[in-house]
């Protein structure tokens, strides 16, 4: 997405603050290959195959922001990090579900990677346990927190994550490696 398409998403997205409820309408069309793509992002690292299609998922994040007239969107950076967070949700109550149905309850696994790119050397995660770690290090440091969840979860840049956060690039990847540390320690207990 080009700046000029930027600022009309923060443009829309301040007419939606404002009530006109056309304007999620009006957004939708210029962030649906973005969320699609971080969508498949979430999905990609799944052990099983997937019931659950990219389609399918953004459709779901739509049905949960149309229904979310209280947030007050600061620009297309919230826009896509409180999506991301949906889709976490909507993802982990996916797994939870899955993994009630199953015998002995196993829960979808995921690959925790540096870059948007798939590593197949990447650890394999348990998305449920990554998500109860998630939460663990957002009570201890929310920028840590947020980061991984721009960094993983939106499949943004280290520069782009800077740039949402309005933060300097050394402190992204000083959070991302700390955060990865945390984690790790989290998930491998």
């Amino acid at each position: 997405m080009n700046e000029e398409q930027s600022g009309d998403v923060t443009q829309l997205l301040r007419d939606w603050n404002r009530g006109d409820s056309g304007a999620i309408d009006e957004i939708m069309p210029q962030v649906i290959h973005e969320l699609k793509r971080v969508a498949s992002r979430y999905l990609k690292g799944e052990k099983d195959t997937q019931t659950l299609q990219p389609t399918a998922l953004v459709n779901e994040v739509y049905i949960r922001l149309i229904d979310r007239q209280q947030v007050q969107w600061e620009d297309r950076a919230h826009f896509f990090a409180f999506a991301a967070r949906t889709m976490r949700r909507i993802l982990v109550d996916y797994a939870r579900a899955r993994g009630a149905t199953k015998r002995g309850g196993e829960h979808d696994v995921i690959t925790l990677i540096d870059a948007p790119s798939s590593d197949p050397e990447a650890k394999q995660l348990d998305i449920v346990a990554l998500d109860t770690a998630l939460d663990k290090l957002a009570k201890l440091n929310e920028k840590q927190a947020r980061v991984v969840e721009l960094r993983y979860f939106t499949g943004l840049t280290v520069d782009e994550t800077a740039e949402t956060m309005g933060i300097a690039r050394a402190s992204v990847t000083r959070h991302w490696t700390l955060a990865k540390a945390f984690l790790y320690r989290e998930l491998s207990q």
